[in-house]
């Protein structure tokens, strides 16, 4: 369980850096980094996959298609939704709507596997909800009328990257405890390869279609960000993902997602060089200690008594 969680939470670190990634790179476009993220963990999927061990065979046709699929659509167009997200948004915001995500996720898995008692769950799903909604209502009372629309973009823009993510979530698990789950080494390939499939139909729509003139620099900062994304950000995520999923109840799992929002927060902070808002830290303590409810209410004692 230990090692589940520590999976678990280095997954959201990695993944909280989709939040403040598609500004770091500018003038490059969202599209220009979700094609040369993507693309790069095809490419390191391929290459492992001259070892024999890591290569997904003797999975069933349908598990090997889901797998692609969920590499496709979960992680190219979740990613370009929050890239959007951020471009209209800012920084606070999107990681905030996502942040829903563990209260959707935990409602829909103990609903369908009754792991914990609802009244044991209520608490901490309480606690996060009042963290991320105190965060959003304030920062949204704080914009100008103007500056409303472009906000409004944003959240729809996070609203569809968050549906694409509950989808993902909740496919991408029920696959890992399935009976015959395949290994996390070849589920994080499948997607890998599905991921690098949807980066190829983005490709028309990148800058590389454009006479747009970017200096040395400003490539070599891009390279740099896509080679962090593509390989720790994607690959290594998913690995973690993967392991996490297998060893932890869905209901936990989501809980520790939360740890998602607190990363992209912070993370965002650093590149604005400024310190958070009091309903910002307030949020977010109350989203931390809403998951570490959770953690303490899904001890294997307590699931073996529930």
């Amino acid at each position: 369980m230990l090692i589940g969680i520590l999976c678990g939470l280095a997954t959201c670190a990695l993944w909280g850096l989709s939040f403040v990634a598609p500004r770091v790179v500018a003038p490059y476009t969202a599209i220009d980094l979700t094609v040369a993220r993507y693309g790069l963990f095809a490419v390191v999927s391929l290459i492992l996959m001259i070892n024999p061990r890591f290569r997904p065979v003797g999975l069933r046709r349908s598990l090997v298609l889901t797998g692609i699929a969920l590499g496709s659509v979960g992680y190219v167009g979740y990613f370009m939704s929050i890239s959007y997200a951020v471009r209209y948004a800012g920084t606070a915001i999107p990681p905030l709507v996502i942040g829903t995500m563990p209260v959707l996720l935990a409602i829909i898995a103990n609903l369908r596997d009754q792991v914990i008692g609802w009244r044991a769950l209520a608490i901490p799903l309480i606690l996060i909800a009042i963290g991320i909604g105190w965060v959003n209502v304030s920062i949204f009372a704080t914009t100008s009328a103007g500056d409303q629309t472009g906000i409004l973009l944003g959240i729809v823009a996070a609203l569809i990257g968050l549906a694409l993510w509950v989808t993902y979530g909740m496919m991408s698990a029920a696959v890992m405890q399935s009976q015959d789950t395949p290994s996390a080494m070849h589920w994080t390939a499948l997607q890998g390869i599905g991921a690098g499939i949807g980066a190829l139909v983005l490709l028309p729509f990148t800058s590389l279609g454009e006479t747009v003139s970017f200096t040395g620099a400003q490539t070599f900062h891009f390279v740099l960000w896509a080679a962090v994304m593509g390989i720790a950000g994607s690959w290594l995520a998913t690995l973690c993902w993967m392991i996490a999923s297998h060893l932890l109840p869905l209901a936990l799992a989501a809980q520790l997602i939360v740890a998602e929002t607190v990363f992209g927060l912070f993370y965002g902070f650093l590149f604005e060089q400024r310190m958070p808002t009091v309903p910002e830290a307030g949020g977010a303590i109350l989203q931390l200690i809403g998951v570490g409810m959770a953690i303490a209410i899904f001890t294997p004692k307590r699931v073996k008594q529930a």
